[in-house]
């Protein structure tokens, strides 16, 4: 099993389109993952922060259908969509826990203040729990 997190991002793209890659040279499943956070300070806003992250979990699996359509015959990979809620970082660690996944692969981050504080890329690698591959 291979897990590939997607946010929407550029970066999740090509990291998803990687790890299909190498779920398909290792003829293994390939899970992409998003993430949906819960955002203390979205608490007060309720159900309109819930719809939001909600609505971007279906826009996703949108995408994911479409480009796996598109490329029926040419890449035959198995795959599966999931979501989790949380943090980045601890919902990713849980799908890798739970899918009992072999390898994870998640896009660069975009974010000026994970130089300071860390990316989820590079804390899923200090966890040293399973391969991480981080694609720019």
């Amino acid at each position: 099993m291979i897990v590939a997190g997607v946010d929407g991002s550029d970066s999740s793209w090509r990291a998803a389109a990687y790890a299909s890659g190498l779920a398909r040279r290792q003829n293994a499943t390939l899970a992409l993952v998003y993430v949906q956070p819960v955002l203390a300070s979205g608490a007060a806003l309720g159900a309109a922060v819930v719809e939001t992250t909600e609505e971007v979990a279906e826009e996703l699996m949108t995408e994911i259908r479409a480009s796996a359509e598109r490329l029926r015959g040419i890449w035959d990979v198995r795959w599966e969509f999931h979501t989790f809620r949380g943090d980045p970082y601890t919902g990713l660690v849980q799908a890798a826990d739970d899918l009992t996944a072999d390898a994870v692969v998640v896009g660069a981050s975009e974010q000026a203040g994970h130089r300071i504080i860390g990316s989820v890329a590079v804390r899923l690698v200090k966890a040293g729990r399973w391969p991480v591959t981080v694609v720019p």
